[in-house]
């Protein structure tokens, strides 16, 4: 209102003063929080090529500092971001949709920031005798992320439904225990007691049956009905609305990381390698970041059957109208679902 009157270079001088004021104002850090698998790699991109730090500076906003952590399943990242720990959560769809609905109508509100990666996870035994979800016995144990929260388990309920009804969603509950990805291949592939499968992520699904013995059960793309987000991003209203110059930046570091991955899958890979000191080869590690069924798109993707499902069976108590509900307005062109 102020700058009315003002000629054209007066009034650009005021709206950069302004900028300059608003960036001092704000938040010079960013935290972080991310999961194990390959369904992050913007996150890595991110942090290798000081993304955030570029494009912070490019707005005026110097010196930002940014800090990443590393949490095994959706209730640990969402109980990170809800205490004030991090500023920034990832994960799968359910565990947004979760804090969503939770905090749905408060200044702490949570919605996405958009979509990371759409491609399918898989479940995986060395049990001959399982071929189809059916064959699993009471005494089987799947290794899950996390139990009952992870999309993951969350898709082992939907197949519940298809295969036994509404009323049996949890029929495979009792089945599933809370495992790190690199801990639940570790037992799948030495072949032990403790666990008959595991539904895990990239890179370790495709791991699991570098073994002749291990074969897959289920892969989500067939549950979802098609190809679905996999990996999403999200954080608070809060900390959005305070920190309007620094969430920008972020969302140019997201995009430019984005489209880094989609056309340097290698670089990329070998990123993720190197944070987590993992032993795969990096031509493998490109063939799965540039796999036929995996696209690095920041668009949400059949992510309302999540929220549908969810809703339905009383895991989240708000319903959806529509997949801009649980994401903030920056996404709303894309063509998401």
């Amino acid at each position: 209102m102020f700058l009315i009157g003002l000629r054209p270079a007066a009034g650009a001088a005021a709206v950069l003063g302004l900028m300059c004021v608003t960036a001092h104002a704000q938040d010079k850090e960013i935290r972080l929080a991310q999961q194990f698998s390959m369904g992050y790699l913007q996150l890595n991109v991110m942090d290798h090529q000081k993304l955030i730090e570029k494009h912070a500076a490019a707005l005026g906003l110097k010196d930002v500092k940014v800090s990443w952590s590393k949490f095994n399943g959706p209730t640990a990242v969402n109980d990170a971001l809800i205490s004030g720990n991090v500023d920034i959560g990832s994960g799968g769809v359910p565990g947004l949709l979760t804090l969503w609905a939770r905090t749905k109508g408060t200044p702490q509100e949570v919605r996405g920031i958009s979509a990371l990666s759409s491609q399918p996870f898989l479940l995986n035994t060395r049990d001959p005798n399982i071929k189809t979800m059916t064959d699993f016995k009471s005494s089987d144990r799947i290794a899950v992320p996390a139990v009952k929260s992870s999309v993951q388990a969350l898709t082992l309920q939907m197949e519940a439904v298809k295969l036994y009804g509404a009323k049996d969603f949890e029929k495979f509950d009792p089945l599933t225990v809370s495992m790190t990805p690199p801990d639940a291949t570790i037992g799948l592939m030495n072949g032990g007691a403790q666990i008959t499968a595991a539904f895990s992520v990239p890179p370790f699904q495709y791991m699991q049956l570098e073994d002749k013995n291990i074969h897959t059960v289920l892969n989500s793309f067939d549950v979802m009905g098609g190809s679905h987000t996999f990996t999403a991003i999200w954080t608070s209203k809060k900390f959005r609305d305070a920190n309007p110059i620094l969430y920008k930046a972020f969302l140019a570091a997201l995009k430019e990381a984005t489209d880094f991955v989609e056309h340097n899958p290698k670089q990329a890979a070998e990123y993720w390698i190197e944070d987590s000191k993992s032993k795969l080869p990096p031509d493998t590690a490109a063939k799965i970041v540039g796999g036929k069924q995996v696209h690095w798109t920041m668009v949400p993707e059949n992510t309302m059957k999540f929220a549908d499902f969810m809703s339905s069976v009383g895991r989240i108590k708000a319903k959806a109208a529509s997949w801009k509900d649980y994401f903030f307005p920056d996404i709303y062109d894309l063509k998401g679902s």
